[in-house]
């Protein structure tokens, strides 16, 4: 073959492959998100109306905190305020440097089955959950962040999910509640329009990438057979799914578990969230390849291939990407000119019809669990577009990150950017009002679903009352 035979080749392949790869895997995902909707969510109960067990086995919510001053009140408050009857909830202090430690401390004689542990020195998410795990005193753990409001139903579904003995862990279903920005608004998109459908894909299909470590469960057993959480790893929640599936436990996906999160609304806050995502996927990528080549779990190869696909995808759309604007100044090579062009034809159109579709079947299964999910349809069709963008960014720069920096005994965590705290906060639709609360105007009826005054003076007032002892407040 030629080497100009190679180039016209080359050429052509490459812009295919740019193309192919989010086409196909778009409905890859609505193919098996459709199949799991089907067959295990168009018959089920409501959510808000779990299925009635003759036994409810004890579990024990695990809640890592570290400078969590702003969010650990409403979020530990939710926690106790859940609908079952046998949990305990255990905090874990990571060494906060803000007053979390106080708070914290205040709480435990608001909630009785609330147990507080603080530790020296920040050691890390990882650290914290072993931590909070082993001191556990039931088998079921429910773990969530410091940020986050569970559904008052939650553990009733995470029952229900762990009567099968081979499931070994579940990944719940996390909502955004604070949509007041445009990345906000995005971000309703990427959880309704693809995580949710890569989710329910990949259980359907018999492996989880990665569960959410927002709101995940496990069994005791399955993470000691899996080693516990890894202090070494930038995505603990990666690196704790693979070793659970290595270990020969099933990992599903539960979408009745729904809980409800802050995300990012700085572009730098997002951009150093999904930077870490993406380093933790590389570091999965080098971690686990022994196991892959020596075959241990052959049902996992295909989920490390499309890994490996999704990364080279990367580097070759930014490959792309400088071809075409070379194109447009006329410096690209001419073996390259037709291939790579900057502004998209047919292939343009025929990925907004397959995102436009995406966004459909998203908002068709999504309903079940936010009935006004169709206000954010404009932000679900276009969130594709930004999430294949971020995807390429972030991984090519991850990937020389894993590969080549030298890792730390213990990876420590710094606060996250969780969004503007001034705007309107959503709490669940189930909800009920306190009368006391609605008397003094912190909650009002909205159209949008139930939401607290906009006012920083009644924010403050409503912080006290919680803390001193209105536990009603926020469920």
């Amino acid at each position: 073959m030629t080497a100009h035979a190679l180039l016209d080749m080359v050429s052509f392949a490459l812009p295919q492959f740019c193309f192919g790869y989010p086409f196909v895997m778009s409905w890859y995902w609505m193919t098996g998100g459709l199949l799991y909707y089907v067959y295990r969510e168009l018959g089920a109960p409501p959510q808000d109306a779990p299925p009635q067990l003759d036994v409810w086995p004890p579990m024990s919510i695990i809640v890592p905190c570290y400078n969590e001053a702003e969010t650990a009140v409403e979020t530990l408050t939710r926690a106790a305020a859940v609908d079952y009857p046998d949990f305990e909830i255990i905090a874990v202090n990571d060494g906060s440097r803000d007053n979390t430690a106080e708070i914290l401390d205040a709480l435990v004689a608001r909630i009785p089955n609330l147990r507080v542990v603080h530790l020296a020195e920040n050691q890390g998410k990882a650290n914290a959950m072993n931590v909070g795990a082993l001191l556990a005193r039931h088998e079921i753990l429910v773990c969530i962040d410091g940020d986050a409001l569970l559904d008052p139903h939650a553990l009733r579904w995470a029952a229900w999910y762990f009567l099968r003995n081979d499931i070994g862990a579940f990944t719940g279903n996390p909502r955004i509640r604070n949509r007041t920005s445009i990345l906000g608004r995005l971000q309703v998109g990427e959880f309704s329009s693809i995580i949710g459908l890569i989710k329910r894909s990949q259980s359907t299909y018999g492996r989880l990438f990665t569960v959410s470590g927002v709101i995940c469960a496990f069994r005791k057993r399955a993470l000691a057979d899996a080693g516990w959480w890894s202090s070494r790893t930038v995505t603990d929640d990666i690196d704790i799914t693979w070793r659970v599936q290595l270990a020969g436990w099933r990992v599903i996906y539960a979408p009745n578990v729904v809980v409800w999160i802050l995300m990012p609304e700085t572009l730098r806050g997002l951009w150093n969230q999904r930077l870490r995502w993406a380093e933790g996927g590389a570091q999965m990528m080098v971690d686990f390849f022994g196991a892959m080549v020596r075959g241990k779990t052959p049902s996992m190869l295909p989920l490390y291939i499309n890994f490996l696909f999704s990364v080279a995808w990367s580097y070759l759309v930014l490959l792309s990407l400088a071809l075409g604007l070379l194109s447009m100044v006329g410096l690209a090579p001419g073996h390259f000119v037709e291939g790579f062009r900057f502004v998209p034809q047919w292939w343009g159109l025929m990925l907004a019809m397959t995102y436009l579709v995406q966004a459909l079947v998203s908002h068709l299964i999504e309903r079940r669990y936010e009935r006004d999910v169709a206000s954010s349809m404009f932000w679900i069709i276009w969130y594709p577009l930004a999430f294949w963008l971020i995807s390429t960014l972030t991984t090519v720069v991850a990937m020389p990150r894993a590969l080549f920096r030298r890792r730390s005994a213990h990876t420590t965590w710094v606060s996250p950017d969780r969004g503007v705290r001034r705007a309107r906060f959503y709490v669940l639709r189930y909800n009920k009002h306190p009368a006391a609360l609605v008397e003094l105007g912190f909650l009002s009826n909205s159209r949008e679903g139930i939401k607290i005054s906009r006012s920083e003076k009644h924010r403050q007032k409503l912080a006290d009352a919680v803390t001193s002892g209105i536990r009603g407040a926020l469920h």
